[in-house]
């Protein structure tokens, strides 16, 4: 199962590379229930991502990575909704000057393949040096 997932993962950032960010001028961090429990999504309902390989408050996502995993990327502090803490919610600066979202300060992201909302195709994936994991409300990744 794992590899079937890893397969398409790969097949679709390979024919999404060229997609860009789904950033919003009203950002909101909402959790919502799952297959994976209560975990963190967008105001959209598209499932937000947290990256292993990150330091706290600091991305190391770009390049390729960004295109297959889109930062989050806001104007603004995002709103807390239903089920998450304002406390934990909050950005942090990329190196092009741009704000993402983080939460619990993991910087979040989407996954290109994610073409619905609530859809969730790379959870617990390796790439780019480290897992791709949806996040809990506690700010904790799900593994």
């Amino acid at each position: 199962m794992r590899l079937l997932i890893l397969m398409t993962c790969i097949v679709v950032v390979l024919g999404l590379a060229s997609g860009t960010s789904a950033g919003t001028n009203s950002p909101r961090v909402v959790a919502h229930s799952s297959t994976y429990g209560h975990i963190l999504f967008d105001g959209r309902g598209y499932v937000l991502y947290a990256f292993t390989h990150d330091r706290h408050g600091h991305s190391a996502c770009s390049g390729a990575c960004a295109k297959a995993w889109p930062p989050y990327l806001v104007r603004r502090r995002p709103a807390a909704g239903s089920g998450v803490k304002a406390s934990l919610v909050g950005v942090v600066r990329r190196t092009n000057g741009r704000l993402q979202a983080t939460y619990a300060g993991r910087p979040l992201y989407y996954y290109m393949g994610d073409l619905k909302p609530g859809q969730i195709l790379c959870q617990g994936v390796s790439a780019f040096g480290g897992f791709w994991r949806v996040v809990r409300p506690s700010g904790s990744p799900v593994r």
